[in-house]
Order: C-alpha cells, then sequence, then structure tokens
C-alpha cells in the first residue's frame, strides 16, 4: 500500500504550509500529492505549482469538478501537467454536488452518471490524441451544421496513458468508477464497511468490463491526528465540525451523498439527526451528535503504532493508496504527522 497526501484547498491561510507539507512528503516517498477545489482556489493552478517545486511525488486532482469545464479542455489541462511534471500527473474528477454545479457554474445537476461517462470518453479520446467527435446526450462534437471541424490535440503528454480517478461515494456511481475509471477517490472510508460501502461495487464495475480490481487504486482520504492512544477522545472531537459539515450540510436535506454513506454504514439515525441540527442552525449541536466511533472509524487517530494497526486494517479491506490530511495547527505539527504517516507504513510492513 502506497501513501498519498492531501493539500485540500489552497488559500485557506496554510499555502506556504501546504508548500513545505508536499516537500516533506516528496523527501519521505510519499507516491501523490492532491489538491482540491470547490469554489475558491483551482486546482490545476496549484498542482502546477507544487509540482515545479518537487522531484519525485504524482500531483493529482481530487477532484477537478466536471461542471467547471469542458471535457476537451480537461483533456488539454491533463496533457499540459503531465507534460510540465515529466508524466507525474493524475486525472481526479468528480461531478461536485448540486449547490456548487448548479449556484457556481450554472449547470444543471442532472443525470450525474449519465454525464460522467459521456465526460470520461471524451476525455480519454481526446488525450489519446485522436480527432475529437462526439455525438451523445450532453456532448456533440464539432457541432452540427457549423464550421467546426475534429481536431486533435497538439500537446503530446509526457505518458500513453494518464490515470484517470473519480471521486465516487453511492454505489451506482462506485460500480461506473469500477467499469470506465483506473482508480476511486473515496471520502470517510470505514475499513471495517469498506467491502460493502465501496469495495464490491467497484468490483462489480470491473467485471462488468470484464477485467479485476488487478491494477485499480482505492484511494481513500483520511485526516490524521498523532497523539498518544490515551488522548484519542480528544483527538477524535476535534473532528466533529469536519464530520458534522460533511454529514450535516454538505449538500441538501435530498442531496446529501455523505449522509447516505453514514447511513450505510449503520448511523443512520445518528446522520438524520446531525443533519436536521446542522440545517436548523445549531452547527454545536450536528457536532455534538456526530457518534465517536463514526469519526474514530474514519480518521487515524493516536501513537504511531495505532496508527499503524488502522493502516493494516485498510490494507487488508483492499486500499492500495492511503491518502492522509495531516492535522495541525502548525506546520511543524503537520510535519510530525506527516512523518509518523511514513513510520506507521513502515511498522504495519506496508512500505
Amino acid at each position: 500500500m502506497q501513501l498519498g497526501i492531501n493539500l485540500g484547498y489552497w488559500g485557506a491561510g496554510m499555502d506556504a504550509d501546504n508548500l513545505a507539507v508536499a516537500q516533506e512528503a516528496d523527501r519521505l516517498g510519499y507516491a501523490v500529492c492532491w489538491a482540491a477545489e470547490a469554489y475558491g482556489s483551482d486546482a490545476a493552478t496549484v498542482l502546477s505549482w507544487v509540482a515545479s517545486r518537487t522531484e519525485r511525488i504524482d500531483v493529482g486532482s481530487a477532484i477537478f469538478q466536471i461542471p467547471a469545464r469542458q471535457p476537451a479542455m480537461t483533456a488539454m489541462t491533463a496533457a499540459t501537467l503531465d507534460s510540465l511534471s515529466g508524466g507525474r500527473f493524475r486525472l481526479g474528477l468528480g461531478v461536485s454536488g448540486p449547490q456548487v454545479s448548479e449556484g457556481w457554474y450554472g449547470v444543471k445537476f442532472d443525470k450525474p452518471l449519465a454525464r460522467t461517462r459521456e465526460y470520461v470518453e471524451i476525455v480519454r479520446k481526446a488525450m489519446s490524441r485522436e480527432r475529437l467527435s462526439h455525438e451523445g446526450e450532453h456532448w456533440t462534437l464539432p457541432l452540427p451544421g457549423g464550421p467546426g471541424k475534429p481536431l486533435r490535440l497538439t500537446v503530446h503528454p509526457e505518458r500513453e496513458h494518464i490515470p484517470l480517478y473519480i471521486a465516487a461515494i453511492g454505489p451506482k456511481n462506485l460500480e461506473q468508477t469500477g467499469e470506465i475509471a483506473d482508480g476511486a477517490l473515496l471520502i470517510f472510508p470505514s475499513a471495517e464497511h469498506l467491502e460493502e460501502t465501496a469495495v464490491s461495487h467497484l468490483r462489480a464495475g470491473r467485471e462488468k468490463a470484464g477485467k479485476t480490481l488487478d491494477g485499480f487504486d482505492i484511494c481513500p482520504t483520511l485526516p490524521l491526528a498523532l497523539g498518544e492512544d490515551k488522548d484519542v477522545a480528544a483527538l477524535a472531537d476535534t473532528f466533529r465540525p469536519y464530520t458534522a459539515l460533511y454529514v450535516g450540510g454538505m449538500g441538501s436535506r435530498k442531496q446529501n451523498f455523505y449522509n447516505r454513506l453514514a447511513g450505510r454504514m449503520g448511523y443512520e439515525k445518528e446522520a438524520a439527526e446531525i443533519q436536521d441540527k446542522y440545517l436548523s442552525g445549531d452547527k454545536q449541536g450536528a457536532a455534538a451528535a456526530v457518534p465517536h466511533e463514526l469519526i474514530d472509524r474514519t480518521t487515524l487517530l493516536g501513537s504511531v503504532d495505532r496508527i499503524a494497526d488502522r493502516m493494516k486494517a485498510y490494507a487488508a479491506a483492499g486500499v492500495t493508496t492511503l491518502t492522509l490530511a495531516p492535522a495541525g495547527f502548525t506546520l511543524e505539527e503537520r510535519i510530525a504527522s506527516l512523518r509518523a504517516g511514513s513510520e506507521a507504513l513502515e511498522r504495519a510492513g506496508l512500505a
């Protein structure tokens, strides 16, 4: 199992620290550094900056939002980043959510599975440097009856095949991801529930495509907080607002994918309470309603040995790249968490 690092969103006040964290991850041998985007910083600019200041670590979008870019533009960006980084780019895609898609980009959040499948098909075709033509429900290239003609990407990516990941949560999306992608980006993963909540669906998609999970990258992101085992409860409490935000407030009441995931892990009643409190404006109450067990099972908390044991559980559940979001109020604390992750991987015998 390999390790990755997720820098989250640029512009949150830790930009210089984020670069230092990425450089330390590069030095420690982490496999990939991911960057996110929502409606602030864009991931492509951040990744180009990180790639220019690192040597070996891959850089990946987690995620490029599908409603933000035409698929041909995504192919251009991917090819450019792969070329500039010397073949170190990984393309992560996702549909975002209805509030961002419709409120920020003005793109209807409808038929996300069909839209993703079509988008991936166009991106792959463009990156392969075929002349680009496509007739689908969401895109038609070239537009009929006009001056447009099928064009070929002029940039040569460093590699013939740029790894393509999809951020997936729901069963149908996970199955399609297994069918059409090279990897899956997961969030709030519990090792104890990973088979039924994710891996079984990914496997079904691979089988539909006539493939197995061999070579498919299962890549969840987990926050990591280093401390003594006797302080695990206190460490977990620091993630209560984070978990409450996703389970309670990310998306609408009817379209909160993280809330549904918590329900599939056996926390349906608790997830409903968290959402009720969060949407009513009681964010503190929502955070207090998050079960300790849910936080502990979806983060890495405590000593290096405890984290190593959890890493073993994730590897046994099928994880191939474990992406860490190292917690800490200072750069020194985040670097310590990063080093603890590397040490834990070695103690677990997974390096």
